[in-house]
Parts: C-alpha cells; structure tokens; sequence
C-alpha cells in the first residue's frame, strides 16, 4: 500500500489520467479512491518500473522558433520523434523542408524521416513571416554545406501523416507549430485520425483578440482560418493550446537568452547564427507592441513542444470549447473561446495559461547541450 501511495503522490494534478496508466489505477480503486485527473508524463512507469518513451509526430513551418521546438524534443529523454511534416508557413514548404534537415544535421539526427505537405492553405491566400524569421526562415544564414532535398522523403506529408498514427493506436502525441493545412487535409482523408492520437498540442490562437498579423489574428491560424477551423471543430482527443498571449506572459528574459546561447558547443553557436535576425527584430519598438508585455524571448513553439514531452509543464490551464472566425473584417483567423456554452460543442480544449518556467529554462538550455 506504501509503494501505491508514493505512486499516486507523484502524479501532478494539472492534467488528465494517461491511458497507460488508466489500467493500473483501476487496479487499485477499491484501496484508494482517485486524486486526480492528470499526471505526468515524464514520471510514468510501467508495471515492471521501466521508463515510457513517449511517441511524437511534429508538423513545423520550420522557422527560428520551430527550430527551437525540435531541438527541444531531439534533447529529451525518452522521447521518440516518430517524423517531421512541413507545410508551408514562415517560408515555403520547399525552404522549410531544407530548414527542418539544416536542424536535424546540426543535432546528428538525419535519420528521422522529413516530409513534404500543404504548400498553400486551404483557400490558397499565402501570407509569410519573413520578415520575423527571415526570408529563409532561419534567419537568412545560409549554410553552404546544408543537406540537400534528395533527403526528404517520397511519401507525402499528409499520407505520412495518417500512416504513423494508423501505426501507432493510441501512442502519439501529434504537436503542430505551423499553420494547420496538413492537419486539416488529413482528417479530411481520414476522419477515425484524431481518434488514434494520444493527444494534439497546437502552439497557434489567441484568448484576448491581440494580433501579431492582423489586428485580431495570430500568424498560424491567420495564415489558414479554414484549417484551424477543421482542426479544432473535428479533432476531439484530448487537445492543448499554446495561444499568442500565454507565450508573450510567459517570456524568458534575455539575460537568459545570453546564456543559452554562449553554451560551448555546435548546436548553440548554430541557435546563434540562425537567431541573430529574429532576435534584433524582437528587440525593435515595433514587436515590443506585438509581444505583450515588453521584452524578452518568446520561442512560441517550444511552449507547446515543452507539454507535448511533459504535461508536468503545464501548471494551469482552462479547458473551454473553441473554434475560429473566418468571415470579420477585422477578425479573420481570430480564435473563439466559448465561455458560456453558444457553441453547444461537448469537446473542450485545454487552453494553457501557466507553465514551470524553471523547467522550460532547464529544458532550452539542454536543447543546445
């Protein structure tokens, strides 16, 4: 009974029960009623103690930020990123496939599969960040002996897409850092996808109608409403949000951006070099109104890639049904949180509001290790 106690103690009670585990609680029912909802990942184990390894699939518009999110997941211990899918974004789906292998050169992980999708929205209305991310996308920083396009896989990102999660029932956490072409198109394939995922984390939204694209609109669900509005009206597994404004309160300062960066080794003067555009443009008048509440680095998509490889990360969330504008003048692309229920959805996203930030500084300084 000790060692059950323990075992329940060391859930964190910020998220939901995992299936893996859901068994094993039942099994125990009858001597301990429940604590909790949610546990966390990083500290599951199987019945003979061995440690999880969590599976992901990232889909990226490989910019500054995207590159930071999976050199975040390429450090953690007993992840397992099952592949890459591009779509286009911060650049073109062809630079973002370069970019995504440019990544995974510089942390010795070329063998992880890079796949090509979506090179326009839905509707085909192309807008980029280019002039965040750089025209290239990180940070145009050429690299003269960057991997070539041979390596991208023939199978499509789509395809691949719904293969990996045919493959893996129940196992994957799918987290999105792009505008949502890909994922759109998928479930449009296959409509059973969402139900094969272990969980969906999308860094993209917003919560308070700030913009950074439009007055009202965030870049990745500004840049295909008509997806984001699929993805969050028809995939029902358990689904976090790392919105705009959560990743501008939840910033790290620059004193600690420095010392990230002045690690010694390949993979932070690589950061360093691939950074340097996004980091003076932060720093200018003109972002400091987009980023909210002044100065300081905001790697948006590793928020959500922090959750996606430990829900322990998350310390506050609300969980509320959402969906997206897509007729406003001024609110295009917007996300639509329903707090008193209009919508009559049953599923309900959890929209992150605090996250442990000593364990996202730990987590970014080991990315560059």
């Amino acid at each position: 009974m000790a060692a059950i106690l323990r075992r329940l103690a060391s859930y964190r009670l910020h998220g939901r029960l995992c299936a893996a585990d859901s068994r094993w609680f039942q099994s125990v029912r009858g001597r301990r009623a429940a604590i909790g909802q949610h546990c966390s990942l990083s500290l599951l184990h199987s019945a003979t103690g061995s440690t999880m390894s969590k599976k992901l699939l990232v889909d990226v518009d490989c910019g500054v930020d995207d590159a930071q999110a999976i050199m975040l997941a390429l450090a953690a211990p007993n992840v397992k990123l099952l592949g890459i899918t591009c779509v286009h974004g911060n650049t073109t789906v062809e630079n973002v496939c370069k970019n995504t292998l440019r990544v995974l050169q510089a942390c010795n992980k070329l063998e992880i599969p890079v796949f090509k999708g979506a090179a326009k929205p839905v509707l085909g209305i192309s807008i980029n960040a280019g002039h965040f991310h750089g025209l290239d996308g990180l940070g145009d920083a050429p690299d003269p002996n960057a991997p070539g396009l041979d390596l991208v896989q023939k199978e499509g990102a789509v395809s691949a897409m719904i293969r990996i999660a045919n493959e893996n029932p129940g196992q994957v956490s799918l987290v999105a850092t792009a505008p949502l072409t890909n994922l759109a198109l998928a479930v449009k394939m296959d409509p059973s996808l969402p139900s094969k995922l272990r969980g969906l984390y999308i860094m993209g939204g917003n919560t308070e109608s700030r913009g950074n694209t439009t007055v009202c609109g965030e870049f990745n669900f500004t840049a295909d409403p008509e997806a984001a509005y699929i993805v969050l009206n028809e995939y029902r597994c358990p689904t976090y949000l790392a919105c705009w404004e959560f990743t501008c309160y939840s910033k790290l300062s620059w004193e600690f951006c420095d010392a990230w960066l002045a690690q010694d080794t390949d993979k932070a003067r690589f950061m360093a070099r691939i950074f340097r555009h996004s980091m003076e443009a932060s720093k200018s008048e003109r972002f400091e109104k987009e980023l909210v509440g002044g100065s300081g680095l905001v790697s948006c998509d590793s928020y959500a890639m922090a959750a996606a490889i430990d829900d322990s990360f998350i310390t506050e969330s609300d969980q509320q049904p959402v969906s997206v504008e897509l007729t406003g003048t001024h609110t295009r692309g917007m996300m639509v949180v329903d707090t008193v229920g209009f919508l009559k959805k049953a599923h309900k996203a959890f929209i992150i509001k605090k996250v442990d930030m000593k364990m996202f500084e730990q987590m970014m300084m080991a990315a560059l290790k």
